[in-house]
């Protein structure tokens, strides 16, 4: 249901519109307890939205913000929750609230074992689940958490992260961390991995930070505003210069019949194919774009964007 959009004229580059979660770049959290972000949040450039009742809410206002996030529910709405970590006091209550509503998806935070998981699946069940993994504990056993039933994608607390361990912000300092998650979810047969959020309003230290994700096989970055969802959608996806590349290859290997030519062309061909995916997937267009029959089936693949 994620990749419909709202009315017949609604595209993939318009407000409002959700990109399915399989594909998702940019997750907008919204703080919960504040119902009056939730409507702007879901005309935002997001390609999914999450209301946030775990860390942006105090204990003492965990039950009137799981109200604001059922009424909003109730009235129609399909987005994610993120959702307070198992063996809290809110986890039980968090899932009974969500239990047959038309929640898209959760995220579960601090996860730190396979049963963190499968629990939460057993009492969601048919309800996609991205785990939130933020401790050194959850790291370790990372390999295992993206394989337990029910889990959908993975997703790197950063900050959490770096308070239990110590760590830096610097990509160098994180990069051990970053590259388990990509090798986790590809060994699982995931989506990619789900960058922490950026903090700050800097557009270039967003925009860095997003090719920080990119470069480590992360294919979607937590955002904590509206006005970085745009930055990150744009920094996840091809690039103007990998789409003339494909485009340019499949010509090329058209022209040279058609027919594999050496090891390299298999690589290729599902790289090119991918890169073309997504780019009508997010509705990125060059001016000449457009469905052609040099764009082959991949026979493997062996790209992941």
């Amino acid at each position: 249901m994620y990749d419909q959009p709202f009315s017949d004229e609604s595209h993939p580059t318009e407000p409002g519109f959700r990109i399915d979660p399989v594909l998702a770049r940019s997750w907008l959290l919204v703080n919960g307890a504040q119902y009056e972000r939730f409507a702007p949040a879901a005309r935002s450039r997001a390609d999914i939205v999450v209301l946030d009742i775990e860390d942006a809410v105090a204990p003492k206002d965990k039950v009137a913000a799981r109200e604001k996030v059922t009424r909003w529910l109730a009235e129609g709405n399909s987005d994610w929750v993120r959702i307070n970590g198992f063996g809290t006091p809110w986890w039980a209550d968090d899932l009974e609230m969500l239990a047959g509503s038309a929640v898209g998806g959760v995220m579960l935070a601090m996860v730190e074992s396979v049963d963190h998981v499968t629990e939460t699946a057993r009492r969601l069940p048919d309800v996609p689940i991205v785990a939130l993994v933020e401790t050194a504990r959850g790291l370790e056993r990372i390999t295992e958490i993206a394989s337990a039933k029910g889990a959908f994608r993975l997703a790197f607390g950063i900050g959490d992260f770096r308070r239990d361990t110590g760590f830096g912000d610097n990509p160098a300092t994180l990069a051990y961390a970053r590259s388990r998650f990509t090798i986790a979810a590809k060994a699982a047969g995931l989506p990619g991995a789900i960058d922490g959020p950026t903090v700050g309003s800097s557009a270039l230290r967003l925009s860095e930070a997003t090719a920080v994700s990119a470069e480590f096989g992360m294919t979607g970055k937590i955002c904590l505003t509206p006005d970085q969802c745009p930055t990150v959608n744009e920094g996840l996806a091809p690039s103007q210069d990998e789409i003339s590349w494909a485009k340019e290859f499949f010509a090329e290997f058209q022209r040279d019949g058609g027919e594999i030519r050496n090891g390299s062309d298999l690589p290729r061909i599902a790289r090119a194919n991918k890169i073309l995916d997504l780019a009508r997937a997010y509705g990125i267009h060059e001016p000449e774009y457009s469905d052609d029959p040099d764009h082959v089936p991949a026979p493997s693949d062996t790209y992941h964007y």
